[in-house]
């Protein structure tokens, strides 16, 4: 029913993924592959290209009047599929998470307050943080038997009366490890004892694999709710990230006016019509397509794991539990990380995220995307295979 094996044309078409590779890399070749941001190469459901064909053939396209709906789709889903109960007077819509992030700590901290970061962790927790001149305080995260651990009571060391945010990636990019309820549970307490907020950003929470299950914050402490951000969007999980659309749900409600006040005075309270319709389409008709996709995508992981070892001695991919990030460590190898770099962008033409962006305890280890057609797929492994054919003489 789904062709995921279809290589769709992006070249030429704005897209960041693909269109930015010479800019932001430096790779010149015209048959470069884009390995780096978080963009899947594969259509989205038809019940989405439906609703966007009725609002294009309506050919009326004005203001977006939130009906309630929209939410009401985002409540549903999240109870359906991760047995989570929410309220939609809890939601607030941003201009996808990241925005949300910037928003949220505008208005629940001042300039100089500190934010927790569990490095390595997405790279854009780093870059909003600082953008809004706030500080990052790094709690390294541990890992043990191919997946990572969080060591709170490091961190409790390490706090300071500046400290008011922890930014929590749950499932965990680029690491792929999906967190436990208890661990969670855990690091809400933490937060209650420390008077921390605790801002959990469940994007990739769909996007399981080999039947792991998601834990939302809220489900695994909800004793703890009032201290408690979840950032939530269908765009990752449907391949949607250019409706830059997305969901704060905040069931206190002084923090959600503080937050709903920061939104008006920026003029974000208008909301994209295709953006909305594309995603409030994906939760309420793509669980059929979602459920396909991560069958392909396990086989992909598990086709670039074989591979990769085989073809690169030393390379160890962390066993990937969620999301389509394969988060590579090349330290066994015996070769530095710039050398690994050059032979990723030079020899094989493949533009992947070099792991220092991560934050501490990244350096050695690159991200690579893998959602991709398995043409592609096998076209990228054969170019890496080539790129390091000296390594296994």
């Amino acid at each position: 029913m789904f062709d995921f094996d279809r290589v769709i044309e992006r070249r030429g078409t704005h897209s960041a993924k693909w269109d930015n590779i010479t800019k932001l890399s430096g790779i010149k070749a015209p048959d470069a592959l884009p390995m780096w941001v978080a963009d899947m190469d594969f259509a989205a459901p038809c019940g989405v290209t439906e609703a966007l064909m009725e609002e294009v053939e309506r050919a009326t396209h004005g203001y977006y009047a939130d009906t309630g709906s929209w939410a009401s789709a985002l409540v549903e889903w999240m109870k359906r599929r991760h047995r989570v109960t929410l309220d939609s007077s809890w939601v607030s819509q941003t201009p996808g998470i990241v925005s949300g992030l910037g928003l949220i700590l505008q208005a629940i901290t001042e300039p100089g307050d500190e934010v927790v970061v569990f490095p390595p962790a997405y790279h854009a927790f780093r870059r909003i943080i600082l953008a809004n001149d706030r500080r990052i305080l790094d709690a390294q995260l541990i890992e043990t038997g191919g997946r990572y651990y969080m060591d709170l009571a490091a961190l409790a060391d390490s706090l300071s009366p500046r400290t008011k945010v922890i930014f929590y990636c749950n499932p965990h990019n680029p690491g792929g490890t999906v967190w436990t309820g208890e661990e969670t549970r855990a690091l809400a307490a933490f937060c209650a004892s420390h008077d921390l907020i605790l801002v959990s950003d469940e994007i990739h929470c769909d996007l399981l694999l080999d039947g792991a299950v998601h834990t939302p914050a809220l489900a695994a402490a909800p004793e703890f709710a009032d201290r408690i951000i979840t950032c939530l969007a269908a765009t990752k999980t449907f391949n949607l990230a250019g409706a830059h659309v997305g969901a704060c749900v905040v069931p206190n409600a002084a923090l959600k006016r503080r937050l709903d006040q920061r939104i008006a005075a920026s003029g974000l309270g208008s909301y994209n019509s295709f953006g909305m319709i594309a995603t409030e389409a994906a939760w309420r008709t793509g669980v059929g397509w979602l459920d396909a996709l991560l069958v392909y995508l396990a086989g992909n992981r598990d086709m670039f794991d074989a591979r990769i070892r085989e073809a690169i001695p030393g390379a160890r991919p962390m066993p990937l539990k969620s999301t389509y990030l394969a988060w590579v460590n090349f330290t066994g190898t015996g070769l530095t990380p710039e050398d690994v770099m050059e032979r990723v962008k030079s020899r094989a033409r493949i533009f992947a995220s070099p792991g220092e962006q991560f934050g501490p305890g990244g350096a050695g280890w690159l991200r690579l995307n893998i959602a991709v057609p398995r043409p592609l797929l096998d076209e990228a492994l054969g170019r890496l295979s080539s790129a390091f054919e000296d390594v296994r003489a």
